[in-house]
């Protein structure tokens, strides 16, 4: 007897790749600009707003990111932690990365952050003509869209852009204020920072500025890092200000978060005055919120206290003689006085400021 096999073949309709919105940073915007300094080279600006900024009319503090098309949203979350813990201050993120069609951010980058041309990479040693972009092309666009200042600018770079971080303090000391360089290319060309460290040392610096800088303590860099951290910090320049550090169990990609995180608390790192108790005593007294309640401010153990409750007090560091800050929340008093007389204080807090009146 035949045995008759019937074979069920099923047809599966596929259904086709759902189509949805891209994923955006909320509080962000894309801007184009094209360089004639650097070969009609097209930059796609990735930046950022503080949150307070439409009701405002201040400037704010701007962080050029170099490699922004991989680190903006690192930088964009670390800024947004640090921010609310009241560590740093509203900010103004311009991310820099390539546009154009098809960017090569490897061919491109070794272009741009580089300071000197070697053999290995043909394309490399345009960092002055990108720094020369940045001064003379991406300053100006930045400063006349927004509300930008001129006065602190902070620059952040990772690998081949922490020795164009680095390069840049010791060559255009002008341009920025603050630097933050993760495991920074020492070795490129044969140490070649050292000759601009030369002719750093002869310049006098006239507005502070400070560099972070880091290396991870399996790279493999790490000796010629170490070595020229220590240099750098032991020449002791006037109005410059440098800290390094060893990150523990970290490889070269790992040094970023740590190294933004830190460095923008480093760069942004408030005093902490040792008032007199003369000093502090104009500051006591009762003051009123503008919903009618009291706060009251006073003394304890030679510091200044926020009471707004019997249990509930904030401790006040001192950042000048009228700026006071918390540091559990952007907390910050800027205290308004006539002759000797205190009136009150702007009382400060994300994005918004009150008036606190002193009444008695």
């Amino acid at each position: 007897m035949k045995k008759i096999v019937f074979i069920l073949v099923l047809f599966c309709t596929v259904p086709a790749v759902a189509q949805y919105a891209p994923v955006s940073i909320p509080g962000s915007e894309i801007r184009f600009i094209q360089s004639e300094i650097v070969n009609g080279q097209e930059y796609e600006l990735q930046i950022l707003l503080p949150g307070g900024y439409s009701n405002s009319t201040k400037q704010y503090p701007v962080v050029y990111l170099m490699d922004s098309q991989w680190d903006f949203p690192l930088v964009k979350s670390i800024y947004g932690q640090y921010y609310y813990d009241g560590f740093i201050p509203e900010l103004i993120i311009v991310g820099v990365t390539w546009g154009g069609k098809k960017p090569n951010p490897d061919s491109l980058r070794a272009r741009d952050y580089t300071p000197t041309r070697e053999a290995r990479l043909l394309q490399s040693g345009g960092a002055d003509r990108f720094l020369s972009f940045m001064k003379t092309e991406l300053f100006p666009f930045i400063e006349q869209n927004y509300r930008a200042s001129k006065d602190e600018r902070i620059l952040m770079g990772c690998s081949l852009g922490g020795l164009f971080t680095i390069y840049a303090m010791l060559t255009h000391s002008e341009m920025f204020s603050g630097y933050a360089a993760a495991s920074p290319a020492i070795g490129w060309d044969n140490q070649v920072l050292y000759q601009y460290e030369k002719i750093f040392s002869e310049k006098k610096i006239d507005k502070p500025i400070r560099l972070y800088m880091t290396i991870g303590d399996v790279e493999r860099g790490r000796s010629s890092f170490e070595k020229m951290a220590s240099f750098l910090i032991d020449k002791k320049y006037n109005n410059v200000h440098i800290r390094s550090k060893v990150l523990e169990n970290t490889g070269h990609s790992g040094t970023k978060s740590e190294t933004y995180t830190r460095g923008l608390q480093y760069i942004f790192e408030k005093n902490k005055l040792a008032l007199s108790n003369e000093q502090l005593e104009k500051y006591t007294g009762t003051y009123q919120l503008p919903n009618g309640s009291t706060i009251e401010l006073k003394i304890e153990d030679k510091e200044l206290y926020w009471f707004s409750g019997p249990q509930n007090k904030t401790r006040l560091l001192a950042n000048t003689i009228h700026h006071f800050y918390a540091t559990h929340e952007f907390f910050n008093l800027y205290f308004k006085i006539n002759t000797s007389k205190v009136e009150g204080f702007d009382w400060t807090r994300y994005g918004s400021t009150q008036f606190i009146k002193k009444i008695n």
